[in-house]
């Protein structure tokens, strides 16, 4: 799967001219370009078009269309450059426990750990507003720099808490057991298609700014920047489509006609 990958062009998507030996500093400088150049976005579920998670798939979507995606196809093209460059690598589940008690959620979320020298690191690109953009090493309670996201171990299962608001909530719980394509293929086909699923019901959307991040929960937009927080509400499709514009780097004239379960007045 990963000699058709096009590298060139996955660099140049995220705007990497940096080293590509398999190092820390290598794959820290990947993840934060990654996280700053590729929005997370559900649309295409929205859309009723089909998830795809082939290498071809993503790269025309992610890369050559400059388009976002969720964890599934973030996950499965980071895992897929990664392995190029020659880093070891394993593909993991979790369950989402944002909104949902674990008992209530599936293993519908995928991220990756690395393991350089010895130590194994947490790589997670498509956990939208919770993702750490730099790797974590997986020690229970060992913060990152800013401390932003902390690991905790409980019985065998681990669960990422990020800070969100001033306070740590919790984002994910895994086994931390590994994974295959087949298992994700299937976890996305729910995640895409399910009436229960969050993503047939909801828009979700998140990126990266120059200056900080854009939320976007159905029709209400958070703008984080270095002079606080505003918020706003969004009224019908054109202005979706002028967001996505504006702050997610890409037209998409279907927006216009996007159907959001969860937003009545646009039905």
């Amino acid at each position: 799967m990963t000699g058709d990958l096009d590298l060139d062009a996955y660099f140049a998507r995220i705007g990497w001219g940096g080293g590509t030996a398999p190092t820390l500093e290598t794959l820290t400088g990947l993840l934060h370009a990654h996280t700053g150049a590729v929005p997370f976005e559900n649309l295409d579920v929205l859309l009723r078009r089909p998830v795809r998670l082939d290498l071809e798939g993503l790269q025309d979507k992610l890369v050559r269309r400059r388009r976002g995606g969720y964890c599934f196809e973030h996950a499965t093209l980071f895992a897929a450059m990664l392995r190029r460059l020659g880093f070891s690598l394993t593909t993991h589940a979790a369950r989402v426990v944002v909104a949902r008690p674990k008992e209530e959620s599936p293993r519908g979320h995928m991220f990756l750990t690395v393991t350089l020298d010895g130590e194994r690191y947490v790589v997670d690109p498509g956990f939208a507003a919770y993702t750490s953009r730099r790797p974590l090493p997986l020690r229970a309670g060992h913060p990152d720099g800013n401390e932003a996201h902390i690991l905790t171990l409980d019985d065998g299962r681990w669960t990422l808490h990020a800070r969100r608001d001033g306070a740590l909530k919790s984002g994910w719980i895994t086994t931390l057991e590994e994974e295959h394509p087949v298992d994700f293929e299937m976890a996305n086909h729910w995640t895409a298609t399910c009436p229960s699923s969050h993503f047939t019901q909801m828009m979700m959307m998140s990126a990266t700014t120059k200056t900080g991040r854009v939320n976007v929960m159905n029709r209400d937009v958070t703008v984080i920047g270095p002079d606080g927080v505003a918020k706003q509400e969004l009224t019908d499709r054109r202005e979706l489509r002028a967001l996505l514009t504006d702050h997610f780097g890409f037209d998409l004239p279907e927006a216009e006609t996007l159907i959001v379960p969860a937003i009545d007045e646009w039905r």
